[in-house]
């Protein structure tokens, strides 16, 4: 479903957000910016070498550390900075909530249990669980790429989510910015809102009643 379908209200026992421009707004040129300012590069030359490519998505599982994945971009992105610059610009991505989300969650929360699933990193982590803390606290669980080892949208990443919430995929409703990953987690049974603005979200849940 997109954020204009009908959605069935008593259809749904818990809701699935994912963190990324969904709850917390980011913004990748900020982190290219700041990396700039440290480098003397310019921020296209900076993002013509940067991918998201396997040692990205093992920095997301967990399987590297954050500083192994800056010691890689220090190679590829032929810039060198220390790790705290790395890190400097790296977690400046974070811009803060996304509009409305603050007074959205809670209420939404009297409703339904609430759970969070996002593909990202240690350091990301560590920066926006006390950044954010009161805004992750509405969430009766967060489920990290990192910690669990697998990410969206691989299909073993959607069922050990939906088997730790405990309902069935039916009957969770999933927000999520990327299409990859409403693909994913439709593929597994979950329902899904592909989130297009800033407006998706609270669209839906008036929607729902809330």
């Amino acid at each position: 479903m997109n954020s204009s379908s009908v959605i069935d209200a008593s259809a749904i026992d818990a809701l699935l957000f994912d963190l990324g421009r969904v709850v917390l707004d980011i913004d990748f040129t900020r982190v290219l910016q700041v990396w700039s300012a440290h480098s003397g590069c310019r921020p296209e030359d900076i993002v013509a070498r940067f991918s998201r490519g396997d040692m990205y998505m093992s920095h997301e599982r967990g399987e590297i550390s954050d500083d192994a994945f800056f010691t890689h971009l220090r190679e590829t992105l032929d810039i060198d900075l220390t790790p705290a610059q790395f890190l400097d610009g790296w977690n400046a991505i974070f811009v803060g909530e996304m509009p409305g989300i603050a007074e959205l969650l809670p209420r939404a929360a009297r409703r339904w249990p609430l759970y969070a699933f996002s593909n990202t990193n240690p350091a990301h982590v560590a920066h926006f669980s006390v950044r954010h803390a009161e805004l992750l606290g509405h969430f009766r669980d967060v489920y990290l790429s990192s910690s669990i080892g697998m990410r969206k949208p691989d299909a073993e990443s959607f069922d050990h989510v939906v088997a730790e919430i405990g309902v069935p995929a039916g009957r969770i409703l999933f927000f999520d910015d990327l299409i990859d990953n409403i693909a994913g987690a439709r593929a597994r049974g979950l329902q899904a809102v592909h989130v297009t603005s800033p407006h998706t979200v609270a669209d839906t849940l008036k929607a729902l009643g809330i």
